[in-house]
């Protein structure tokens, strides 16, 4: 008898996850696509018509998710992938349904109008509110809380990176930060619906350039990227965290909105790459340091985007933008990688691929940000063509930063209490 039920369970927590799921495909695929689409348009427009625009714009769209805040959601913040981690920790504390309508809205409106993060953390949010709002309508046995939220996550994840693998070790690796059987089935249920869903919808990659083959000469300049990575990914979240108390310390929401945002509408006006997710401004750059005509020469500016993405994110996050530290880290990464790739070449007569470490810098950033190397390695091989026969420099990469990281500070900014 005891066996029926067990079965019985497991077989709900199978559908369960796949309706989740497939809710969770339609969610993260309609805010992707929306944000990138209008986030264009407006970069466009304003160099187009007036390049000081860039300053402003950040101002607008922050403006937009205060008075959204205020008056539709009623003054209730939202706090990131903390508060999964939070409603995980009991059973009676759950993800309001606003949160889904909050998350969705205020990610479009950050990167849109250009705030330096993306839309990741938003995804990951609402994702994980709709996974558990599923759970909350008692169809599920009350021990399958984790299960479903995960479930949801790993949808979401996949769909944003085209990498099922990848969604999968996020939401174990990170958010359920446990291996059960049962988060394992209905992350792996999850997974494989979104899978099918990327097949049919989201066919493309990330970064539309091929990985190449790699040299074994060059895993020691590999392990030496991914400690500067580590270094980089330390910084990125000292800096999060030190915008956000001194932000908070302003009274006034005049001026910590106005001051933050503006001060990245300036950055923006200085390096128009940093727009947004600054996904474009990667592939541009990869674009120009890959062609066989680049300059050798110091990249200054490529080696002020290594810092300012990081710094841009974190003032965009202190004044209460919604977003969070994956597209900052993959693209500082990326940017770090080229300009580690280019000075090797420059100076000590080598022969790098760019894009080959343009991808491991990305990978070990975020490995050493969020303190979750497979689902970095995993995220980073689906996010380029070819991107597998990569596997171990990006191990390399991701696991050398990752531990460094960790010898700096224990804590990553989803986990620091403070």
């Amino acid at each position: 008898m005891r066996q029926k039920v067990l079965i019985y369970s497991y077989f709900k927590l199978i559908i369960a996850a796949a309706a989740v799921a497939a809710l969770c495909c339609v969610l993260a695929f309609s805010l992707k696509h929306l944000t990138e689409h209008v986030q264009y348009f407006i970069f466009n427009q304003a160099q187009r018509t007036s390049a000081y625009l860039f300053v402003i714009l950040p101002s607008i769209g922050i403006t937009a998710i205060y008075f959204l805040r205020k008056y539709a959601f009623h003054n209730r913040k939202n706090k990131g992938i903390k508060e999964i981690y939070t409603t995980l920790e009991t059973r009676k504390d759950h993800l309001p349904f606003f949160k889904v309508t909050s998350h969705y809205v205020n990610g479009f409106l950050t990167v849109a109008f250009g705030g330096s993060t993306g839309i990741e953390v938003s995804t990951v949010v609402s994702t994980a509110t709709i996974g558990n709002q599923v759970y909350k309508r008692r169809f599920m046995p009350l021990a399958f809380k984790r299960e479903l939220v995960c479930a949801g996550v790993a949808a979401g994840v996949t769909v944003l990176f085209g990498s099922a693998f990848g969604g999968w070790l996020f939401a174990v690796e990170v958010i359920a930060k446990k291996f059960q059987k049962t988060v394992i089935l209905s992350c792996t249920v999850a997974a494989s619906v979104a899978f099918l869903f990327i097949q049919n919808f989201e066919p493309g990659f990330l970064i539309s350039m091929p990985a190449m083959e790699w040299q074994w000469k060059a895993l020691p300049f590999m392990f030496v990227l991914g400690m500067l990575a580590g270094l980089l990914a330390s910084y990125f979240t000292q800096i999060v965290i030190y915008c956000k108390k001194w932000f908070s310390h302003i009274e006034s929401n005049f001026l910590r909105v106005h001051i933050g945002a503006l001060t990245v509408g300036v950055l923006i006006l200085a390096f128009p790459g940093l727009y947004g997710d600054s996904y474009h401004g990667l592939a541009n750059i990869l674009s120009t340091y890959s062609s066989a005509d680049a300059v050798k020469a110091v990249p200054y500016t490529l080696a002020l985007l290594v810092l300012f993405k990081p710094l841009a994110a974190s003032l965009t996050l202190g004044v209460g933008g919604d977003g969070g530290v994956f597209a900052p880290s993959i693209v500082a990464g990326a940017f770090l990688g080229i300009l580690f790739a280019h000075i090797s070449n420059t100076y000590f007569d080598t022969s790098f691929l760019i894009i080959n470490f343009a991808l491991i810098g990305a990978a070990a950033t975020l490995a050493a940000a969020i303190h979750g190397p497979f689902t970095a390695v995993f995220l980073l091989c689906s996010a380029a063509p070819n991107g597998y026969q990569l596997i171990l420099p990006l191990s390399i990469g991701a696991f050398s930063a990752y531990l460094l990281a960790k010898k700096i500070c224990a804590y990553n900014v989803y986990s620091y209490q403070g």
